[in-house]
C-alpha cells in the first residue's frame, strides 16, 4: 500500500488561530474524462476548480466504522471522488442496524459490513480503491493503519477507540474527523494536532464507564446519523481541498429536537501530558478486566463458542438489557441486569446455581463493561467459577454466528428475572 509521502503536499509551520489550512493532498497530474463528468457540478463551485478535484482524486482516507456515521459519510466521500477508501469494522450487520444504517441492505443481514458498504462505494464508482479491514482498530495495528492514509474519519461508537484515534492521529501527525451520536444529539469535530487542539482537550478524561449509553441501551434518531455523518465527510473535504474554514479548535453540537446548532471554542490544555505512545485503552477507559478481575476471567469468544459446540457443561448468562436480550441472545442463556447482580438481587439466579449444572457461569454483554462488572460482582458474592466473553455477543455473533438466536420467539422463557415475576 502506498505511503502517506506519496499524495500528502508539504505543509508549512503550524498557524495560528482560525481560518483557511493548506491543502492536505497533492493533486494528480491530470483527471480522467468519466471523473472530470462525475464531478463537474462541484469543479464549478467558487474557490474550487479542477485542482481540488484533483486532489480528490489522489486522496487516501480511512473511515473508522461502518455503522450509522460510516454508513452516511463514506458514500458522499465516493460520490466527491475520493480516490481511495480505506473502511475498517469487524461486525456483521443486525436487522437493528438497518433505521439507521441505510446503506446495509436486509439482503446484508449476518454479512460482515465493510464487505456490504465496501459494495456501495463500487457500485457507486467502479474506479475507487476500497480496502476491506475487517478488524478491530487496537493499539498494535493503529500506527501503521494511519500511516497509509492522508486522513482519519472517526465514527466508532465507543471511548476506547475515541482515545486510540486521537492519540494516534497525533503520533502520526495524521488529521482526524471525528463524530459522535446518541439518541437526540451529535457532535463533530476536527483534530489536526499540528494546528489545534484534539479529542484529549475536550474530553481530558473518559466517562465512569457505568455511565456511558450506547445506541443499543439509549436509542438513536436515524437522520442525526445522517446530519453528522455528512458533516463529518463534508470536513473531509474541506481539509483535502484546502477550502473553507475546518473545525479545528471547535466543535459543532447538533439538537435534532430543536433543530439547533451551536459551536463550542476548544483550546490546548497546557497541562496535558504529552502523547509518547499508544496504550492499553479498555484499561484508560476502565473497561478493561485487569481493573476489576484478574486476567484469567476473561475468556475469547472464539474460545467461548469452542466450548458450547464441544457441549461442554456451561451455564450462560446475559447482562443486558430486556430488549437487547429480545433481539439477540446466545442460545441457551438467561438474563439478569447487570444492576441487579450488584445490588445482591440473585435470586433469581438459583436455579441455575443450584440444578446440579456443571462447569462456570459464563457471562456477556454487547462488548465487555457490563460482563466485567458483573463477573467481578459474582465473585464478591462468593461465586467463584465465572468467566466473562471478551468482546461479548457482538464479537460472538460474528465469530460464531451459529450460537446466537434473534427475535422474541423465546426470549422471556428465559429471561430469569421474568420467570420469577411470572
Amino acid at each position: 500500500m502506498p505511503g502517506v509521502g506519496d499524495s500528502r503536499a508539504t505543509r508549512p509551520e503550524p498557524e495560528r488561530g482560525a481560518g483557511r489550512r493548506p491543502p492536505l493532498v497533492a493533486p494528480v497530474e491530470a483527471l480522467p474524462a468519466e471523473a472530470a463528468i462525475r464531478a463537474q457540478r462541484q469543479i464549478v463551485l467558487p474557490g474550487f476548480g479542477d485542482e481540488a478535484q484533483r486532489r480528490l482524486a489522489n486522496a487516501k482516507v480511512l473511515v473508522i466504522g461502518a455503522g450509522g456515521l460510516g454508513c452516511a459519510s463514506v458514500p458522499f466521500l465516493a460520490g466527491a471522488g475520493v480516490g481511495r477508501i480505506g473502511l475498517l469494522d469487524d461486525d456483521v450487520v443486525e436487522m437493528s442496524n438497518l433505521h439507521r444504517q441505510t446503506t446495509h441492505r436486509t439482503s446484508d443481514i449476518g454479512r460482515a459490513k465493510v464487505d456490504a458498504l465496501a459494495e456501495t462505494v463500487l457500485a457507486l464508482d467502479p474506479s475507487i480503491t476500497v480496502d476491506r479491514h475487517r478488524v478491530r482498530l487496537s493499539a498494535t495495528n493503529a500506527l501503521d493503519l494511519f500511516e497509509a492514509y492522508d486522513l482519519v474519519l472517526d465514527g466508532s461508537d465507543n471511548f476506547p477507540t475515541r482515545y486510540l484515534t486521537n492519540d494516534a492521529a497525533e503520533l502520526t501527525g495524521t488529521p482526524l474527523v471525528w463524530g459522535a451520536i446518541l439518541q437526540f444529539s451529535g457532535q463533530v469535530g476536527v483534530a489536526w494536532h499540528r494546528f489545534g487542539p484534539g479529542y484529549r482537550d475536550l474530553f481530558p478524561a473518559p466517562p465512569a464507564p457505568e455511565s456511558v449509553l450506547n445506541c443499543a441501551v439509549g436509542g438513536v434518531l436515524p437522520g442525526l446519523c445522517g446530519t453528522i455523518g455528512t458533516l463529518m465527510a463534508t470536513e473531509a473535504l474541506k481539509l483535502i481541498a484546502g477550502i473553507g474554514e475546518p473545525l479545528i479548535g471547535r466543535v459543532l453540537l447538533y439538537d435534532a429536537l430543536a433543530a439547533r446548532t451551536r459551536e463550542i471554542a476548544v483550546n490546548r490544555d497546557p497541562l496535558a501530558a504529552p502523547i509518547t505512545g499508544l496504550v492499553d485503552y479498555e484499561m484508560f477507559c476502565g473497561t478493561t478486566p485487569s481493573s476489576m478481575l484478574p486476567e484469567s476471567r476473561g475468556v475469547s469468544a472464539e474460545a467461548f463458542a469452542e466450548t458450547l459446540r464441544m457441549g461442554e457443561p456451561s451455564r450462560v448468562l446475559d447482562v443486558r438489557s430486556a430488549e437487547e436480550f429480545a433481539e439477540r441472545r446466545v442460545r441457551g442463556a438467561v438474563r439478569l441486569s447487570v444492576d441487579d447482580i450488584e445490588t445482591g438481587d440473585i435470586q433469581s439466579l438459583e436455579g441455575m446455581l443450584e440444578n446440579g449444572a456443571d462447569g462456570p457461569i459464563w457471562v456477556y454483554c454487547e462488548r465487555d463493561p457490563r460482563s466485567v462488572r458483573a463477573a467481578a460482582a459474582l465473585v464478591s458474592q462468593g461465586i467463584d467459577e465465572v468467566r466473562f466473553v471478551r468482546g461479548g455477543i457482538s464479537r460472538l455473533a460474528s465469530a460464531a454466528p451459529d450460537l446466537i438466536v434473534r427475535g422474541e420467539a423465546g426470549a422471556r422463557a428465559s429471561d430469569a428475572r421474568a420467570e420469577e415475576d411470572a
